[in-house]
């Protein structure tokens, strides 16, 4: 794969300033692999050769269904069912033992996962070298919405990495991101529930309506796009 095909410049991650800015990068990096196996490195061997061999989990199969050609997605499905053939059932299995059961499936793997993994860590260390470095990116960071729970887990893992002069004040500012979200969540998730009590009738909704739906994508480490306007 080209090394360029998933550079994403850190400060485009965060000038929108909303929602989860790993969650942004994670989305961005999906559909960039996406698009980039069913055009035209479809037909490259060394990626034809990875898809043949991990396939995808049924995420990413859903995902390539819904943005590639047709034609391009039965492409990299017929020469990769070929090597689920033979792996499955090419040669003779070998005789094993087996105690109180069948042989564990074949591990799940993805190629969108794998490469997804690979890029995500190159951003993260892209990252970490701007907030030691740069002020302004400093101010961008801290201007952010919200970090979900598992990406500032991620990041706050990745601080050791970082000089302990330039950790410290990196892993306070990812938790005060994440937690004051999380505080928010939960006093709108609380107004929303109280919504529901006859005495609250006229009540005004507040910023409660979608409280739902934020809430979860905090927790899942997906992007909420919607408009606020979801209701009960």
């Amino acid at each position: 794969m080209r090394e360029d095909i998933c550079s994403i410049p850190i400060s485009e991650l965060f000038e929108p300033k909303k929602g989860c800015p790993i969650c942004r990068m994670e989305k961005m990096l999906e559909e960039r692999l996406a698009d980039y196996i069913t055009g035209a490195a479809m037909m490259e061997p060394d990626v034809r050769i990875e898809t043949n061999r991990l396939g995808f989990c049924p995420k990413h199969f859903d995902k390539i269904r819904a943005v590639g050609p047709r034609l391009s997605i039965a492409l990299i499905l017929e020469s990769h069912l070929k090597e689920v053939e033979e792996r499955a059932f090419g040669a003779a299995p070998a005789k094993k033992k087996l105690f109180g059961g069948a042989p564990a499936a074949e591990k799940q793997t993805c190629f969108i996962c794998e490469n997804m993994e690979k890029n995500e860590t190159h951003l993260v260390d892209s990252l970490l070298h701007l907030w030691a470095k740069e002020e302004e990116f400093r101010t961008l960071f801290s201007e952010q919405e919200y970090l979900c729970l598992s990406h500032a887990k991620l990041l706050e893992r990745a601080a050791a990495h970082l000089p302990k002069k330039a950790a410290e004040p990196f892993t306070a500012e990812v938790r005060r991101l994440s937690q004051s979200y999380l505080q928010t969540l939960e006093a709108d998730v609380t107004h929303f529930c109280r919504m529901f009590d006859y005495r609250n009738k006229d009540a005004d909704w507040g910023n409660s309506r979608d409280a739902i739906e934020r809430a979860i994508a905090y927790l899942t480490s997906r992007l909420y796009e919607g408009n606020g306007e979801e209701g009960a």
